[in-house]
């Protein structure tokens, strides 16, 4: 398979990228700033999309099977902000979060109906069921718009062989998250899932490589949680 990995520099996204890559498959991986084989463009910025897409068209000899969105920003910011403020994260946010993310799916599914068919895994996360801080309004609503536009692209296209999944992992340990999971906040954390352990980004990215490469036809339109049932739909 050829594939497509947003956000591949750490975390989640560079377990994914190992992952894919040590069961035999082509990754175009992406980052904001790119070195070390990545595709750079910042998400941020509109006009990188398409940038982003025609690079990892190219680096894939043409052909794209499976598109990865896996990047994305978790910025707090209060609801007491400054009008400005509020509204530059929500912007940010959302163009990062969601917009982009709905840039490259739509590429995709250009491109995937060209060839017959291919296969979409959009991040969400936890909040988009349960919510976040309340200073994340922006962030959770993202990913449930994430979860919805998902399952949109699911029900409108399966018909054709495009097939759209969400992972929607709960608190990840990352080298981001480590100092606070070892303060404080981590006692909170763990308290409040009942596996008694954070989710890893191993775990993350085997799910989205079941779901790029094994999972049946028939899951498309599903969201699988990741969160040591802290939150049970």
């Amino acid at each position: 398979m050829n594939i497509l990995l947003t956000g591949a520099s750490r975390g989640i996204g560079a377990a994914t990228l190992e992952a894919l890559n040590c069961s035999g498959h082509r990754v175009a991986g992406h980052s904001t700033n790119g070195g070390e084989g990545l595709i750079a463009g910042n998400l941020a910025d509109p006009a990188s999309i398409n940038s982003i897409w025609d690079h990892a068209l190219e680096a894939l000899d043409g052909r794209i099977d499976v598109l990865v969105n896996n990047a994305g920003i978790y910025e707090g910011i209060a609801d007491d902000a400054a009008d400005e403020d509020w509204r530059t994260a929500w912007d940010r946010t959302l163009q990062i979060n969601l917009r982009a993310a709905a840039d490259l799916c739509r590429q995709a599914v250009a491109h995937f109906r060209q060839q017959g068919g291919g296969r979409i895994i959009n991040l969400a996360s936890r909040a988009a069921f349960r919510g976040d801080s309340p200073n994340h309004w922006h962030y959770a609503a993202s990913k449930s718009a994430i979860i919805g536009m998902t399952k949109t692209i699911a029900r409108g296209y399966a018909a054709e062989g495009i097939l759209a999944f969400a992972v929607a992992p709960g608190f990840t340990v990352t080298d981001a998250t480590e100092e606070y999971l070892e303060g404080r906040g981590g006692a909170q954390i763990l308290a409040d899932i009942p596996l008694g352990r954070v989710t890893t980004p191993a775990e993350v990215a085997e799910t989205i490589r079941w779901l790029a490469i094994d999972a049946p036809a028939a899951s498309t339109g599903s969201v699988i949680d990741l969160n040591g049932a802290s939150y049970v739909r």
